[in-house]
């Protein structure tokens, strides 16, 4: 009966983990994992439609399963000196994660009360809306504020040329308009904690998944006014805080001393990263870190000049920072390998 009973927790399990992604085939889809008939399947389904695990639109042939939200909450805020994000996160958002793994539990306290408190600090809006979805294999969490927005924000703040030079800023951490007050830290480790992450403002769309080493930047439709965060998370994810923080820590150091630069986002379109201004801008502000990785994933070629400026320029120049690139083709290795033997 054991073996029974932990094969149904496993099929079930199965069912939740993938019905999101297979809305409309997940029966097929577990009869053919488990060697199971699709009837067997559809008890499964049942008894998880009958624990409000699962919901069922359609009938017959049209049918299709979604995860029944067990968390369904929202709220808006008003912006003013009142507001506080550990306030927020006690009194109002604690309780729906309060049942989750501690470690799950850290991450969504991290990230939320940075996220929260970026808003309250940075957007010079009115309102901050905050809305909690939970289902039985994920919990969201989206903050949107009515702000000026993020990247143009920081746009305006570092005189960049594009919003889209914002998104690579961000990439790399640390990045503050207010260096005063904020260490330019909280975006990049939330961003980097979640299953999923995203900012939309404006029509420029951020991106990142935890499975993924790449950053994504999309343009969009206009979005509307203010800033749009979307978090999302496993209720049951095995990393803590601390392995996060510890991936972008250098061998022996407690600080946050490594970035990975996303090469890929300096590009714009069909643009070729051929010049020394493109390079330049790539490298504005890696020399706060002690550890460079430049990541050339989806770079197909890059000119002379833009790698001689990262590779032999930049490291006369700052001779102390470790300079480290993955993911380059032939073709980008080459120019790397020219520039460090003309040092």
């Amino acid at each position: 009966m054991v073996g029974i009973r932990k094969r149904g927790e496993e099929i079930r399990q199965f069912i939740l983990d993938n019905v999101e992604h297979h809305p409309n085939d997940v029966v097929a889809l577990t009869s053919n994992a488990f060697n199971i008939s699709r009837q067997a399947v559809n008890k499964h389904i049942k008894r998880l439609v009958e624990q409000n695990a699962l919901l069922v639109h359609g009938s017959t042939r049209s049918r299709r399963y979604i995860l029944h939200p067990l968390v369904k909450w929202e709220h808006t805020y008003s912006l003013d000196n009142s507001l506080a994000e550990d306030i927020v996160w006690r009194t109002d958002i604690a309780e729906f994660v309060s049942d989750l793994p501690s470690n799950v539990i850290d991450i969504w306290h991290y990230g939320f009360t940075e996220i929260l408190n970026n808003a309250i600090d940075h957007s010079t809006g009115n309102q901050v809306h905050i809305q909690v979805t939970k289902t039985a294999t994920t919990t969201e969490i989206v903050i949107y504020d009515d702000g000026e927005g993020i990247f143009k924000k920081i746009q305006r703040e570092l005189g960049l040329l594009d919003e889209r030079h914002s998104v690579l800023e961000l990439a790399k951490g640390k990045l503050t308009t207010d260096p005063d007050n904020h260490t330019g830290e909280g975006i990049f480790f939330s961003s980097r904690m979640f299953d999923d992450f995203a900012i939309l403002s404006e029509n420029v769309y951020f991106s990142h998944k935890y499975d993924e080493v790449e950053d994504w930047i999309l343009e969009r439709q206009r979005f509307q006014s203010g800033t749009g965060v979307f978090m999302e998370i496993s209720n049951h994810a095995a990393r803590t805080p601390e392995q996060i923080f510890d991936s972008f820590t250098s061998d022996n150091d407690y600080g946050f001393t490594k970035t990975v630069v996303p090469v890929r986002l300096t590009q714009y379109g069909d643009d070729k990263l051929i010049s020394r201004s493109q390079a330049k801008r790539l490298l504005v502000r890696v020399e706060k870190f002690k550890t460079v990785v430049f990541d050339f994933d989806n770079v197909d070629t890059v000119g002379q000049a833009f790698a001689d400026e990262i590779f032999r320029v930049f490291k006369l120049q700052h001779p102390s920072i470790d300079l480290i690139y993955l993911n380059a083709n032939k073709s980008v290795e080459q120019m790397i390998s020219r520039a460090l033997t003309n040092k």
